[in-house]
């Protein structure tokens, strides 16, 4: 049995996340304590047990303290299965994150794996729905992997209450991931999102003073809009830059009552700024969420991120407790990076 202190590094939810991963594709027990010990309401909240119900119910796993607010875990996990599943996160907790921690050991089940996942969609301090469509998905199918998803409903805090469908089947043959160069910025691409309880002027707001200091960076900018059927009220702006040879990286902001339209078009259009002032291939958020896959994936895989963040560094400590992997970083923290891995694939 491993044992993970979840204080270690950003002492939050990823740490138990990329652990539960790592258990199931492993079959190596866990013992995680500690759990968010560095978050203002550390334990176990909704979308984190929900995350552990999850790989329990995937790998028909023996566990211990899977509770409520619960600062201590252990997870005995089997070969993960694919079938058909239905998890539930009653708050406005991001599905979103339940999604990424279950895709790798679903994608390395014997047959196919249909999910129904309720919950946040477009919530802070989490990936949203238009991240893990249009920037990880490509991603990771880019390696080899595959999935098929598809909204139903937005959930927005705090309300919750999205609806996702997502078909993953077993990985076949993966490729190691190379991505150093971006070259030279084409084109940039978004959405200004809202639900259909709201006025349409905030979409409209949000598009235009996101076009106006974006036409100031590329001509070549357009920006969609679109509303979404949701329990709660939200706002969005999405944006991904597209260069002439190879990038990932979208960079989102949210409203929140009281935050003028205006606010949310130019947060999303400063994180885009401060990557393109790097020479980053990857955003900052993408460089830690892709580690685990390329670290089963054999080979050497290398890119280069705009910013070393302290998630990154939490994930390749404890990748490194499960998996004989070396990787290797250059760069200091909140500086840009370079991510080298060689890769250790899964024993069948």
């Amino acid at each position: 049995m491993i044992k993970i202190d979840g204080s270690f590094g950003e002492g939050g939810g990823q740490i138990l996340r990329t652990s539960l991963a790592l258990s199931a594709i492993t079959g190596v027990p866990l013992d995680i304590q500690n759990i968010r010990a560095n978050r203002s309401k550390p334990g176990l909240r909704m979308q984190h047990l929900t995350a552990v119900n999850a790989i329990a119910k995937i790998t028909g796993a023996e566990v211990k303290g899977a509770e409520l607010n619960a600062n201590q875990v252990q997870i005995i996990p089997g070969k993960p299965q694919g079938g058909c599943y239905q998890f539930n996160i009653s708050t406005a907790g991001a599905l979103t994150l339940v999604l990424q921690t279950i895709f790798l050991p679903l994608s390395m089940a014997e047959k196919s794996s249909s999910i129904t996942l309720t919950g946040g969609t477009h919530v802070p301090w989490s990936p949203i729905w238009d991240y893990i469509m249009d920037c990880w998905l490509p991603l990771m199918k880019s390696l080899g992997f595959w999935g098929e998803i598809d909204l139903e409903k937005g959930g927005f805090y705090p309300r919750g209450g999205g609806k996702a469908f997502i078909t993953i089947k077993p990985a076949e043959t993966l490729k190691s991931f190379n991505c150093t160069d971006r070259g030279e910025l084409l084109r940039i691409r978004g959405f200004s999102g809202v639900t259909t309880n709201l006025e349409e002027s905030i979409v409209k707001r949000q598009k235009h003073q996101a076009l106006r200091r974006l036409y100031t960076i590329c001509r070549d900018s357009k920006i969609k809009t679109l509303t979404l059927q949701s329990q709660g009220k939200g706002t969005y702006v999405f944006l991904q830059p597209e260069f002439s040879k190879r990038g990932f990286a979208c960079f989102s902001s949210l409203g929140a009552p009281g935050k003028p339209a205006e606010k949310v078009a130019d947060e999303a259009v400063d994180e885009l700024i401060a990557f393109l002032n790097t020479n980053g291939c990857v955003d900052p958020y993408m460089a830690d969420q892709i580690l685990l896959p390329l670290s089963i994936i054999p080979g050497e895989s290398v890119f280069r991120t705009s910013r070393v963040t302290q998630h990154l560094l939490t994930n390749i400590y404890v990748i490194q407790q499960f998996l004989p992997v070396k990787i290797t970083l250059t760069g200091k923290l909140g500086a840009p990076g370079l991510v080298n891995i060689l890769g250790s694939p899964l024993r069948k």
